[in-house]
């Protein structure tokens, strides 16, 4: 199973997420990292993960803010291996048309910023086709939060309109040590398109869950607490 590690950037600080209800999220308090500051957390749980890409939700954009581009530049500047999935409330393909603009002064490393569409973001159904029309670079996170599904454009059942990466984003899982939801992960894969990669998030209390999200049907797995409370050993290799 291949584990991508997460980070919720809020002013400026890695913050613990926990079931989606991000007014409450606070500064981290990490046995991993002994740290916020993402340029301390960030190196620490890509080498214990063993992984060269990074999921990143700006709180600050997806409350209504500003993107942190500042920040976002200084990461990939840090890491010149590093590939950054970025959910930043992008409401279509404009919002990260611009944002890519204010990254243009990092030349080929904006390359690497890779845009997350989340189904509670996007409004309506001809904005979600213009944001994803670029089937094998963007990805289109479907979102929840329990038996409601955050979906304005009614995306979670236009499998047509699905890119070749898919992430099941199950917000009251996330940082819950729930389990992860195998029974969405098992109903989209009958659904999907074949080729399309699915990836799972939130729930993972042990590696044994990631064993059986893969056999359930997961290629990957967003994962932050369960690598800061080393719930998951570290990556050999």
């Amino acid at each position: 199973m291949h584990i991508i590690p997460v980070i919720d950037l809020l002013r400026g600080q890695v913050v613990r997420g926990i079931r989606g209800e991000r007014q409450h999220y606070a500064p981290i308090e990490s046995p991993l990292c002994g740290s916020s500051d993402p340029r301390e957390v960030v190196p620490i749980l890509l080498d214990y993960a063993a992984a060269d890409t990074l999921y990143v939700a700006d709180l600050d954009a997806l409350t209504g803010g500003a993107v942190q581009a500042a920040l976002l530049s200084r990461l990939l500047k840090h890491d010149p291996g590093l590939t950054l999935w970025l959910d930043a409330g992008f409401a279509d393909a404009t919002a990260f048309d611009a944002l890519c603009g204010e990254l243009a002064r990092l030349g080929a490393d904006a390359e690497r910023v890779v845009p997350v569409f989340a189904s509670e973001s996007l409004a309506s159904p001809a904005q979600a086709a213009a944001a994803l029309r670029d089937r094998t670079r963007s990805i289109l996170s479907l979102d929840r939060h329990g038996e409601e599904t955050l979906d304005p454009a009614g995306l979670w059942r236009a499998t047509a309109l699905w890119p070749q990466r898919l992430i099941l984003m199950a917000l009251e899982r996330v940082g819950a040590y729930d389990g992860p939801a195998l029974e969405l992960l098992q109903s989209v894969r009958a659904q999907a398109p074949g080729g399309t990669r699915l990836i799972g998030a939130g729930g993972i209390r042990h590696a044994d869950d990631l064993t059986g999200a893969a056999a359930a049907g997961a290629d990957a797995w967003l994962v932050a607490s369960a690598l800061h409370d080393r719930r998951i050993p570290r990556a050999q290799g």
